[in-house]
């Protein structure tokens, strides 16, 4: 059952074929099985769990089945849950229990999933290889053995989806951390429009960039996903009125039938250096889509390279101010000092970890007064023209395509400098300063047997177009994701 999608879960759930509580049990199974190797749950809930799907199975038998009924799915340990422990992979709130459900996640439960646990995640979403967690690193599933990393923030979502460990995950995007993940481990990973889904009840990363989104194996399923987590939320002051997604699963073709599509190509990125194989399998994808009726045309974004610079100010800057709260006061972690000031610093010390520590002290430093104009006012100004590079090229072209990452998952033990880790998010940063929605696809197999993933980018709230493309590329790809095919069953 776990090699189901959700769209084929919902129909045999719905004819009856099999129950919500089996396939639940199907997948706790799984996680007492796999979940030590993959470590890509901190906490699990099989009693939570089992309970939700019961509750499933008697809307199936009463005829008023909810749109996501008896979905086993993992949330990113990001997302607030009541009454169970919700940590942001950080020792500072290792015993953190909330009283309050986030939205999203109160979205998906109206919804009817099924809980089966808080997914891992790299320290306050901050990393490339959830390596930064102070639970340890989640594992990719693919070629297991060679502890290769699953991304990151999102590492323990994307590797309890590609393991079949959960048949959908939630994520946070805030520099690509949903996108990366999923171009590492095969899997449909989608960051919306900022302001689509509400981040109240997410753990803050950085404000103004941060945005939740579905992780999936298929197209379709990061819609069905997506239409429950999407919406207008008078919590969040960033909510768009805008805010509304709505998909039955199916999503329909962009192209064939005489329609028409440009297609832009991201001028400034031909002089990025990426593998061979992310090469080779981007220049196929683009002459399937040629094939299909796409016209592909070249857009300049003169300042997208500039991004991460921009980015690693801005993002650094708010997470400082986000994580200020973190006092050893009011809640979390709280080591005894010799008075309230030592306290603070004995408790952040003892409870952040050091890219933690690294990206406040950089955020500090950059908001000081003899800082603020030189750096963090420049990268604001940066942002800016990039968010106006993006509304002129859509004038230019219907969507972008563009590599998800340069290569393919690298060892968990890779040897990066901070700076190096950073470079990793030269292709996704650009769209959350931009906001506008994007998602990673599978393109392809590299000759190492390791998936690669391509974007998908549109202008903002045409986050449906963005997937309808997207499915396009997956039905090109055609890559056998199943669990039991990753992981050698």
């Amino acid at each position: 059952m776990i090699n189901l999608t959700i769209k084929e879960a919902l129909e045999k759930l719905k004819n009856r074929s099999i129950s919500a509580t089996e396939l639940t049990r199907a997948y706790l199974e799984r996680i007492e099985k796999y979940g030590s190797a993959l470590n890509c749950y901190i906490t699990t809930t099989p009693e939570r769990a089992l309970k939700d799907a019961a509750e499933s199975d008697e809307r199936y038998k009463n005829g008023n089945s909810l749109p996501l009924d008896g979905m086993p799915i993992a949330m990113k340990d990001l997302f607030a849950t009541r009454g169970i422990r919700t940590t942001a992979a950080s020792r500072m709130l290792e015993n953190f229990v909330p009283h309050y459900e986030s939205t999203v996640s109160q979205n998906l439960i109206n919804a009817g999933t099924v809980l089966l646990g808080k997914a891992n995640l790299d320290e306050f979403a901050m990393g490339t290889f959830s390596k930064t967690s102070f639970f340890g690193a989640p594992v990719n599933p693919w070629q297991i053995e060679k502890h290769l990393t699953a991304g990151g923030s999102s590492g323990g979502s994307t590797s309890s989806v590609a393991g079949g460990l959960a048949i959908a995950a939630t994520g946070t995007d805030t520099g690509g951390s949903i996108r990366f993940p999923s171009a590492m481990t095969g899997l449909v990973g989608m960051k919306p429009t900022y302001g689509l889904c509400s981040r109240w009840g997410c753990i803050a990363f950085a404000s103004s960039l941060d945005t939740p989104g579905p992780i999936a194996r298929t197209v379709d399923d990061a819609a069905l996903m997506l239409s429950a987590m999407a919406g207008h939320d008078d919590k969040d002051s960033t909510s768009s009125p805008e805010a509304h997604f709505d998909s039955d699963g199916n999503v329909q073709p962009i192209l064939g039938d005489g329609k028409k599509l440009k297609v832009g190509i991201i001028k400034e990125f031909n002089s990025v250096k990426i593998s061979d194989d992310m090469k080779n399998l981007f220049e196929k994808r683009i002459a399937d889509l040629k094939s299909m009726g796409a016209e592909i045309v070249e857009v300049s974004i003169p300042n997208i390279l500039d991004a991460l610079a921009a980015y690693y100010i801005i993002a650094p800057a708010e997470a400082s101010s986000n994580l200020a709260r973190y006092d050893g006061m009011r809640y979390g972690l709280r080591v005894e000092g010799d008075g309230p000031y030592d306290t603070y610093k004995k408790t952040r010390a003892a409870g952040f970890g050091e890219e933690v520590q690294r990206r406040m002290l950089i955020g500090t430093a950059v908001l000081s007064s003899e800082s603020y104009e030189v750096y963090f006012m420049q990268a604001a100004r940066v942002r800016r023209m990039i968010s106006d590079s993006f509304k002129t090229a859509f004038e230019q072209c219907d969507l972008i395509v563009c590599p998800a990452s340069a290569g393919t998952a690298m060892p968990l033990d890779s040897d990066l400098t901070p700076l190096e880790y950073y470079a990793l998010d030269l292709f996704t940063v650009a769209m959350n300063l931009a906001g506008v929605p994007a998602v990673s696809v599978p393109c392809g197999l590299a000759q190492n047997g390791l998936p690669l993933g391509m974007q998908v980018v549109g202008p903002r709230f045409a986050d449906m177009r963005v997937l309808q493309l997207a499915k396009h590329i997956e039905t090109s790809a055609n890559i056998d994701n199943r669990p039991t095919t990753i992981m050698g069953e």
